[in-house]
């Protein structure tokens, strides 16, 4: 039976986060260099992009390239930002067929000025798109971003313009990268491994986390249709009872 079917559109989460884990062991595994995992990653990025768009995924969030990343081997760096470079002038009719809107979280103004540029463009040439948000986190790390928020709200008690008494959930959400999106509803990780990585934390506060063996490089609509049938066949109780849901 074809997953598509089991699909429950009316349940569909709004946003999607996805730690793309395993492109080192996909490539050691083949006796070949990380780099060559990275470079075969691509088809999972645009299938898992496309499928969410088709079903009515409002935004998806990749962890492309996080703070700590930065402390990898200069030669696979260097490699994943000319890789960011070419993929993002590759998709871009993909991105534009699709009405794909590209945005970027995290400290952008780190990476190499081609990575900036080339980013810049597809940013502005896709604004205009309205069917899905795809949000690239860059040189990103949750933590640092949380930092941020609060020195920023502290900056305005300072100068007087917020009250301490007025900050809330919603100022501290106004205040992230992620202002413009929902809170994820499902966070997906690849590669078998257990946990955040300093991932959205804020943001994934209620999300449903959803973790499988596949390797970043084979990751494939079918495993996309798998995770969003997962996460349809969960309870979300957000405190309640399911006694409360139900009701």
């Amino acid at each position: 039976m074809d997953k598509s079917l089991r699909i429950d559109l009316q349940k569909v989460p709004k946003h999607i986060a996805i730690i793309m884990d395993g492109n080192g062991r996909w490539a050691k595994g083949k006796g070949m260099s990380r780099v060559f995992g990275h470079r075969h990653a691509l088809t999972a990025v645009r299938e898992s992009v496309e499928t969410a768009a088709q079903i009515g995924v409002q935004a998806i969030t990749l962890y492309a390239f996080s703070t700590e990343n930065w402390k990898r081997p200069k030669l696979e760096v260097d490699a994943l930002m000319q890789l960011l470079v070419n993929s993002l002038k590759k998709e871009l009719p993909t991105f534009q067929k699709n009405e794909v809107l590209v945005n970027a979280i995290g400290n952008i103004d780190n990476l190499p000025s081609k990575a900036q540029k080339a980013l810049k463009e597809v940013i502005a040439l896709t604004k205009a798109n309205s069917k899905i948000i795809l949000t690239l986190a860059l040189s990103y790390g949750s933590r640092e971003e949380i930092v941020k928020a609060i020195q920023n709200i502290s900056k305005k008690v300072v100068k007087k313009e917020l009250c301490i008494k007025e900050i809330n959930e919603k100022t501290i959400n106004n205040h992230l990268y992620t202002f413009n999106l929902p809170d994820v509803d499902l966070m997906i990780r690849t590669s078998g491994e257990h946990r955040i990585s300093n991932f959205l934390l804020w943001q994934m506060a209620y999300a449903e986390l959803y973790f499988t063996d596949v390797l970043w490089p084979d990751f494939r609509k079918e495993h996309f249709y798998d995770a969003i049938i997962d996460y349809q066949n969960r309870e979300r109780r957000f405190g309640k009872t399911s006694e409360q849901i139900t009701e």
